[in-house]
């Protein structure tokens, strides 16, 4: 992994946390453009990913906001390299679907350089001013299936065309857009080591939820604390936390990881339907939003669930024995 700072202790991480929920409801922020600086300028103060996404949580007005904290956080978990003071997102998804042999589009070789050429869809968070991470195929491999890297582009270069896709039923404030790729100059620098898809594709699926997961409880965690939730539940939530803050400093390619998370995601399921009547107490708009966005927690719920299974069959298979 990435070398960096040691992790900063549990205590200093929730002393914050607690130090941010005192504060008056958060404020209601107009646009992603209005949440962006805020959560930018607040996460500089972190060095840890997950540490990132419990921040931008609690400053959160909305679900949608803490999703784009937590999602920012996994892809800087995920390529250590990433710029802090611009928004990028991770672009795999093309008009076949996410999965590896669906990619067409193409990085190839050219004097000076690589051409990256194609066209993705449903790309979070991007924009003209913002960085990708761009998956395309180099070829194909013995068996047949694509050869995939992934490359940190500059969504402003040249040849790269940036399109809005319509608003999702939640949060809608997240952007998602098309990329366009027409015939992109590449340096190698800019071609991340590794495969694209064991080094990049495959752990992002884990990293996503539990930086995602991690931040929006942490929004919930500040709406409990700002609006005199019962104590039993922050206490739950923040039990939480400290959960996924510990997965969140794991290895994500981990099959005790994959369990540990399901049992997590269970656990949140259940403690959030507790909590449902505790809304009532929270101001309209902040209500309503929540009403509309909560779909977001059951997203991909099959497909955690699929994992955590896989990874059971591997942790009750016998070590390997010693010669």
């Amino acid at each position: 992994m990435d070398k960096h700072p040691a992790p900063a202790p549990l205590a200093e991480v929730l002393q914050p946390l607690f130090a941010r929920t005192h504060a008056p409801p958060a404020p209601c922020f107009a646009s992603i453009d209005d949440w962006w600086p805020v959560f930018r300028d607040a996460r500089v103060d972190w060095v840890e990913p997950i540490d990132q996404a419990l921040i931008g949580g609690v400053l959160a007005d909305r679900v949608g906001y803490a999703f784009a904290a937590g999602y920012q956080a996994a892809l800087r978990r995920l390529d250590a390299d990433l710029p802090l003071d611009r928004m990028a997102c991770f672009s795999v998804t093309e008009e076949g679907g996410g999965h590896p042999r669906a990619v067409q589009s193409t990085l190839t070789a050219a004097p000076g350089g690589f051409i990256l050429s194609g066209k993705k869809k449903w790309a979070t968070l991007s924009s003209a001013g913002g960085v990708g991470l761009v998956v395309a195929a180099t070829g194909l491999d013995a068996a047949g299936r694509n050869r995939l890297k992934v490359v940190r582009l500059n969504l402003g270069a040249r040849g790269v065309e940036v399109i809005r896709m319509p608003e999702t039923p939640f949060c809608p404030e997240i952007p998602h857009c098309r990329l366009a790729l027409d015939d992109v100059e590449v340096n190698r620098h800019q071609i991340l080591d590794g495969d694209g898809y064991e080094r990049f594709v495959k752990p992002f699926r884990t990293l996503e939820d539990v930086h995602v997961g991690a931040a929006v409880l942490a929004y919930i965690f500040a709406v409990a604390r700002r609006y005199d939730w019962p104590r039993g539940a922050a206490q739950e939530l923040l039990q939480l936390l400290v959960a996924l803050r510990a997965l969140g400093l794991a290895d994500p390619a981990s099959p005790a990881v994959h369990v540990a998370l399901e049992g997590v995601f269970n656990a949140r399921h259940h403690l959030l339907e507790r909590c449902t009547p505790h809304w009532e107490r929270v101001a309209a708009g902040e209500r309503e939003r929540w009403q509309r966005d909560v779909a977001l927690s059951g997203i991909a719920g099959g497909v955690r669930a699929k994992r955590a299974e896989v990874a059971w069959e591997k942790l009750q298979q016998p070590p390997p024995s010693r010669p």
